[in-house]
């Protein structure tokens, strides 16, 4: 799902830079069609950053890519990276997979404020969580998320309205549940629960929809 947007964006909307930021051990770079003239940047930790150069070692790349190894809590260097990345390109995609369901709202509010500043960022994509998510996974996953060191956080009731402050604005919403249904990688029984849902009023419909998906989010 999300490689497909990623594709898009560069084929249709002319990115020519991904940013990856809390890229972990995402492949993509390696395995998807991409151009060679595109530039990927892959920004996390430096141990991980080592790590996964350690583990890929001989792998061909299909485009130009650049390892970062920074915290992106840092808020200096943070903007110095977003500042580089953005003078040198003209379009570019900010993908932020796995990472902001575990910062605060403020924490999350200034990383946006951040990727607005550079005027080449165009676009965003990323997974987001609704609180109602949030609270069934504190219930299956309660203890382990509480003794660990990254507890789940961000869940905004708004959804992507959350960054409009910040000069951000939904383009495209996938929902994981149809994009499951889509994809033919559901549970089972799927169909069932997809024809009692049509049962509920519409704006439950919608608020089981947006409660964990995909988002593409533009500059305004």
């Amino acid at each position: 799902m999300l490689d497909e947007l990623i594709l898009r964006a560069i084929e249709r909307d002319g990115v020519d830079t991904v940013l990856n930021l809390a890229a972990g051990l995402d492949t993509r770079p390696y395995r998807l069609p991409l151009p060679s003239s595109l530039r990927w940047v892959e920004a996390d930790f430096p141990d991980v950053i080592a790590y996964k150069q350690e583990q890929l070692t001989g792998e061909r790349l299909v485009c130009a890519v650049e390892h970062v190894g920074i915290d992106l809590t840092d808020i200096g260097r943070r903007r110095a990276l977003f500042g580089r990345v953005g003078a040198a390109a003209r379009q570019v995609l900010v993908v932020t997979e796995g990472l902001l369901i575990y910062l605060t709202p403020p924490q999350v509010a200034a990383l946006a404020a951040d990727l607005a500043g550079p005027p080449s960022f165009r676009w965003w994509l990323m997974d987001l969580a609704s609180p109602r998510l949030l609270k069934m996974l504190a219930k299956t996953w309660g203890r382990a998320v509480a003794a660990g060191s990254a507890p789940f956080q961000f869940a905004p009731a708004e959804g992507s309205r959350f960054f409009q402050a910040q000069g951000w604005q939904e383009a495209e919403f996938r929902s994981m549940w149809e994009e499951s249904l889509r994809l033919k990688r559901t549970m089972r029984l799927a169909w069932l629960w997809n024809l009692v849902g049509r049962l509920y009023p519409k704006a439950t419909r919608e608020e089981f929809r947006r409660m964990s998906g995909i988002v593409l989010l533009r500059r305004t």
